[in-house]
């Protein structure tokens, strides 16, 4: 095995304790910072979502190595080309006003992250007008808002008004997910995308960053 593989291991595994040891053997035998987190810890991740996908992983463990990854991710991402990274985008993050419901959130960073994009993580229960001036500071590509609950919907609504009346709309992309939201209302709102869960929200922003 590898010391890549060993991480791998340990990210999929959730032993937390393990990681940043392991990344610093990793970075200490020359292998680069992008190697670390594209080959090492992305791959574990996308390995955490095939299982999470199959069922035989549930929330409590895609926690676990998600915060296995930020260990890390945490001592990688410094070290970075950034010049490298271009094709990675800026993306926006957060729980819309009214909802504290922060989990899916919280693994999409993770994913997003390990996938060496920027990630601006508002938070939860965040003002519309927040997110929008946040996505016009950062020059962000993407705005991928998430809710639970109904009665917050009306919010991500009118962000696609907000954005599209600051002459945003358009260079910067929408997304939406979340257990209240659907392939269908994301169409009815104008989003650009929609994610069922985790995985096909990153695949979704991946697939916006590149149009």
């Amino acid at each position: 095995m590898t010391n890549m593989d060993a991480l791998i291991d340990i990210v999929v595994k959730g032993r937390i304790k393990e990681a940043k040891g392991e990344t610093q053997k990793l970075l200490d035998a020359g292998v680069t910072a992008r190697e670390i987190i594209f080959d090492g810890l992305s791959k574990a991740m996308e390995i955490v979502g095939e299982k999470y996908e199959k069922k035989e992983y549930f929330l409590p463990q895609v926690l676990l190595s998600a915060q296995t990854l930020y260990q890390g991710l945490n001592l990688a991402l410094p070290k970075l080309d950034t010049a490298s990274a271009e094709a990675a985008g800026k993306i926006v993050l957060c729980v819309v006003e009214g909802d504290v419901h922060d989990i899916g959130k919280n693994i999409v960073k993770a994913l997003l992250t390990g996938a060496g994009n920027t990630i601006f993580d508002l938070g939860r229960d965040v003002p519309l007008k927040d997110i929008v001036q946040k996505a016009k500071d950062e020059s962000a590509q993407i705005v991928a808002t998430s809710t639970l609950m109904t009665p917050t919907l009306a919010g991500m609504k009118e962000i696609e008004k907000m954005l599209a009346e600051g002459g945003m709309k358009g260079k910067v992309k929408t997304m939406v997910g979340g257990g209240a939201t659907s392939a269908d209302f994301a169409k009815s709102i104008g989003a650009d995308g929609w994610g069922y869960d985790a995985n096909e929200a990153v695949r979704e922003a991946i697939r916006l960053l590149k149009h």
